[in-house]
């Protein structure tokens, strides 16, 4: 379903991460979604190019070349209100680089954004023994999510990725949620980090998303193999690819299950 949303108001969270508050006239689209890594499809038309009004991306493929078609990324939605119309979207901000990244760090009040969705499947299971939160800053929104939706008296590990102490941030949490930062300036490795975790007692349910080869390769097969983990007992996937636009993402993620079906 598409939901039209308006900028009200914008928040540097670090140095590279923003949030932008919106408002929407028909957020029903929401209703009922209790997943906590809620995501919806960004459309940013491109420049220079016309079309019509109301914008539909269905409508727009096979009657435009698809060169013109606008450009699709994918972002967590947090606090979604129904009732109030409003909800949250944090931007990592490149410089220049990308397309969300500096339509976010330049949007101002007024400005506006077509969504689709919203789409996902994960929510912290309140029958672990403990959860484990991990990822870099492109997972930083739905595991914020996560954490508001655990139990007052929930027991997680929450390992972040970030650039530096700059980038570190607070999240609300339960007492026994203890986050931990890994500054890639001093060399900090997610994939190590997880390695190297006191692992607890108890049945775990991990979320760990984030830079695909890490992911898939590094923190994935450390799970499922070393760990032992059940699949029902992980939410895991790249969120993003280093070298790769999002469509060029997809591709990488499309062979990458090919590549296992065979296996």
């Amino acid at each position: 379903m598409a939901t039209h949303l308006t900028v009200t108001n914008a928040e540097q969270l670090t140095p590279r991460l923003r949030r932008l508050w919106f408002r929407s006239e028909d957020l029903t689209a929401f209703e009922g979604n209790e997943s906590t890594d809620r995501y919806v499809k960004l459309v940013f038309p491109k420049p220079g190019v016309s079309y019509p009004e109301p914008l539909d991306m269905r409508a727009l493929r096979g009657t435009i070349p698809p060169e013109d078609l606008p450009v699709v990324r994918t972002y967590t939605a947090l606090f979604p209100d129904v009732e109030a119309g409003t909800l949250a979207i944090d931007f990592v901000v490149h410089g220049d680089e990308g397309v969300a990244g500096p339509w976010a760090a330049m949007a101002q009040p007024g400005d506006t954004l077509l969504a689709n969705g919203p789409g996902g499947g994960y929510r912290p299971d309140p029958d672990a023994d403990w959860h484990l939160l991990a990822g870099d800053e492109s997972a930083i929104p739905a595991i914020t999510a996560a954490l508001a939706a655990l139990a007052p008296d929930a027991v997680a590990r929450i390992l972040l990725l970030v650039d530096g102490p700059d980038a570190e941030l607070h999240l609300a949490r339960p007492p026994g949620a203890e986050l931990t930062f890994i500054h890639r300036e001093g060399g900090g490795d997610l994939v190590e980090a997880i390695r190297g975790l006191d692992w607890l007692e108890g049945r775990v349910h991990a979320f760990v998303h984030g830079e695909g080869n890490a992911v898939m390769h590094g923190i994935r097969p450390h799970l499922l193999g070393e760990r032992g983990l059940d699949r029902e007992q992980v939410s895991i996937s790249g969120y993003w690819r280093q070298g790769r636009t999002e469509e060029g993402f997809r591709d990488w993620k499309s062979e990458l299950a090919a590549a296992e079906s065979q296996g």
